[in-house]
């Protein structure tokens, strides 16, 4: 395995994590260095990286770096400095489980080599798991990809929202993974993005990826997706997930479940595309999931534009919760649930 990888989304050179700044795309494409797991927590938190499984391969880089900081002191304050990192990182986003996954992944790799504390080769391990949580997390969106396609026709349009792609992800993408890999299967794909207020991950991410990759690519408003899908344009919704309970509930980005309503209601399918690692077995049901609420200025203000004065309340919600009766399929690396969630999505991790 390379001991550096470099991606749309990221760049890791063996001691820093460079992020594209995505609070800037398409306009600006700046970089974000990352070269302590201070800024590491910040990127995550102010949303220079987003997207589940970017976010989770992020904070396991950021683990790397905290191990680089504190490798040289004894080993009952490292284990508490490192205690205190993950802490940090796990703060940052309460809602994306892969970020916890992640963590608990390179908690255990401190936890079986506590004894290679005080030297580098602790970090060594660290950083290696680092990159396979990366570099599997392209090889489980390629293989997701597959197993998604097979669920559209040739010629179809597909409804996205918000932005799982190669920017959600280290590369290639959930949803838009699915689009990609049904285009590379010869299909011909069209798609409509909706522009994802208030953060506009759709109208700034999606569209620009998409328009990288030359697939035709309209952009709407979210508050056109009833009224498109009414006049017959729409085949298929296909979108990521930040987490799925166990009974096949989906927390995703704000303006999902008007999304899937509106399916629902047009009899279109609505396919949502998530490795294993969103999948949340301990939490029984979308009730349970955390929503995440953030700066209400996200909402006040478009970028540097600002829309209505400061002193106006907003409720800015950053996720909402699709339940189970309204997804007609969950696609992961391992195959595609149907239904009957609650039973078979664990059969997914025997």
């Amino acid at each position: 395995m390379n001991e550096h990888i470099k991606t749309k989304t990221m760049e890791w050179n063996g001691d820093e994590l460079i992020l594209i700044d995505q609070r800037y795309l398409p306009l600006e494409e700046t970089y974000v260095t990352c070269k302590n797991h201070i800024e590491v927590a910040d990127s995550i938190r102010d949303m220079v990286v987003r997207g589940a499984p970017a976010i989770g391969a992020t904070a396991g880089f950021g683990m790397a770096i905290a191990s680089s900081e504190f490798e040289s002191l004894d080993k009952k304050t490292y284990v508490e400095k490192m205690k205190k990192a993950e802490e940090l990182l796990a703060s940052t986003r309460p809602t994306a489980v892969n970020l916890f996954w992640a963590l608990k992944r390179m908690s255990k790799i401190i936890d079986e080599n506590i004894e290679k504390t005080n030297s580098n080769e602790l970090t060594r391990l660290l950083k290696k798991e680092a990159l396979e949580i990366a570099y599997d997390d392209i090889k489980i969106n390629r293989k997701m990809g597959q197993n998604g396609a097979k669920l559209l026709k040739n010629g179809d349009t597909v409804l996205t929202h918000c932005n799982a792609g190669a920017l959600a992800t280290v590369d290639y993408g959930t949803a838009l993974g699915v689009i990609r890999a049904a285009i590379e299967d010869g299909k011909k794909i069209s798609v409509y993005a909706d522009e994802t207020r208030p953060y506009l991950q759709g109208a700034r991410l999606t569209v620009w990826e998409l328009v990288q990759d030359g697939i035709e690519t309209t952009l709407i408003s979210d508050n056109m997706a009833g009224w498109v899908m009414k006049q017959g344009k729409i085949n298929a919704v296909i979108v990521g997930a930040d987490r799925i309970a166990a009974n096949g509930d989906v927390a995703n980005k704000i303006g999902t479940y008007s999304v899937a309503i509106l399916a629902k209601k047009h009899g279109i399918p609505f396919y949502v595309a998530a490795p294993l690692s969103t999948i949340d077995l301990e939490t029984p049901t979308g009730e349970e999931i955390p929503i995440e609420e953030r700066n209400r200025n996200e909402v006040r203000y478009c970028h540097k534009s600002q829309l209505v004065d400061d002193s106006i309340n907003v409720y800015n919600p950053a996720f909402d919760v699709t339940p189970n009766d309204l997804v007609t399929a969950i696609i992961t690396e391992k195959g595609v649930v149907k239904d009957n969630y609650k039973t078979e999505l664990p059969k997914l991790f025997e």
